[in-house]
């Protein structure tokens, strides 16, 4: 586990992304090159965008916004620096 990882990040939560042909777990993240991360963005924001998917899987959904969310902010963070 990288040492920079935030402890709420730590519990094993994943996605199964279509564009990236695998599971990402939450971790991963900030191990993800940039055109993957906006890969995962792209596809986390296209299932968060969708209303009827939340009615459809709840868990899925809501597991779309964590990631996409915390895929924002290492973005943000990658260009700041």
């Amino acid at each position: 586990m990288r040492k920079d990882v935030p402890g709420q990040e730590e519990p094993r939560k994943w996605f199964r992304s279509h564009l990236l042909g695998r599971e990402v777990e939450l971790q991963e993240l900030y191990e993800l090159s940039l055109s993957e991360l906006d890969l995962l963005m792209a596809e986390t924001a296209e299932i968060r965008s969708d209303l009827e998917n939340r009615a459809r899987n709840h868990g899925r959904w809501c597991t779309a916004g964590y990631m996409l969310e915390l895929a924002r902010i290492i973005d943000a963070r990658r260009m700041r620096d």
